[in-house]
């Protein structure tokens, strides 16, 4: 038996494959962008404190409320056995911080009491919907009207929508002119909010490198655009109500996994080509700004006292994106 000391040549079937053919090789060093500060911002505001924590909190308001309390009544009237005038001048001074304090709670429930009216009108229309009721269709239409009577903003689709009421034969009907005549302004000008912040979002955290400047910036920015969201759809929320919308709107975003996603909303504007090219700051505002889109067309679902009937009425997280950061991504590109 012979031994070959030479090369062993394979002749293989198929043509080996080109190098060039070969698919790129992922770089380790620059990950893709997924929106870390809008996620952070999500969970911190989505996060429910425990029970024990809450009667920490409310215990402890009291506590300090009643030592404020007390402490301002013995400075008031000792001050006013010392010099009475002045003593009694402090009184004033602290019985109108008082009733500030009762205007400011008395503020904060009506707001409470719009919101809530709001969801009462959602869930009338949803019954009626689901229900093919025509009445009950216009039972909300009549109310939507008292709800928005006196904004100038709203005149002439309410002289409209009232015109209509009558040419209405079934419950999808009557919600659809609802959407239409009513609600169509009120939509433009949250998408406008909505574009707003997802560009602030998108720029700060592009330009602003510090640490967790960028969460609060993303968590500020998103609770102004959910209350001026509210107060378009009629809501009018307060500091209390505009936290109970921001806990609400990114609860739902957070247990659907929506705010865990902004890539897929970037590569088919961008192509994934031009995404991984872009620089990790860069890369991250965009992702940012693309999951603020997305929180503002879910605040508009919740706020909005009718829901979507129509998909060319409806919000696309897309579009809103490609007008909000039109410029940042021809910068980019």
């Amino acid at each position: 038996m012979s031994t070959s000391k030479g090369p062993v040549l394979i002749e293989l079937d198929d043509p080996a494959p080109s190098p060039s053919e070969a698919p790129p090789v992922p770089d380790l060093g620059q990950p893709t962008p997924q929106g870390q500060a809008m996620q952070t911002a999500a969970t911190l505001a989505a996060r429910r404190p425990s029970k024990l924590a809450r009667w920490f909190w409310a215990l402890l308001t009291a506590v300090i409320g009643a030592a404020v309390s007390v402490a301002a009544w013995d400075f008031a009237w000792s001050l006013i056995a010392r010099q009475p005038l002045l003593g009694y001048a402090i009184a004033g001074l602290i019985g109108l911080l008082v009733l500030v304090m009762l205007l400011i709670v008395l503020k904060e429930l009506s707001a409470f009491g719009r919101l809530r009216r709001i969801d009462q009108l959602r869930r009338k229309a949803d019954e009626a919907l689901a229900d093919k009721d025509l009445k009950a269709a216009k039972a909300v239409a009549g109310e939507l009207l008292a709800f928005y009577a006196g904004r100038e903003d709203t005149r002439w689709g309410r002289e409209k929508l009232r015109d209509g009421m009558d040419d209405s034969f079934d419950a999808e009907t009557m919600l659809t002119e609802i959407e239409l005549d009513l609600l169509a302004p009120l939509d433009a000008a949250a998408r406008r909010e909505v574009e707003a912040a997802a560009r602030q979002v998108a720029t700060v955290t592009a330009l602003v490198p510090l640490a967790l400047a960028d969460v609060i910036a993303a968590l500020t920015a998103n609770m102004r655009m959910i209350r001026r969201i509210a107060e378009i759809y009629g809501g009018r929320s307060g500091t209390l109500g505009s936290w109970r919308l921001t806990k609400a709107v990114m609860a739902h975003l957070v247990a659907t996994g929506a705010v865990a996603v902004g890539e897929d909303l970037l590569e088919p504007l961008l192509g994934g080509s031009l995404l991984s090219k872009l620089s990790r700051r860069f890369g991250e505002g965009l992702v940012n700004g693309a999951l603020t889109a997305r929180v503002g067309v879910a605040a508009m679902d919740v706020c909005r006292p009718v829901p979507f009937l129509r998909d060319k009425t409806r919000p696309s997280v897309r579009r809103i994106i490609q007008s909000a950061l039109g410029g940042l991504f021809k910068t980019a590109s």
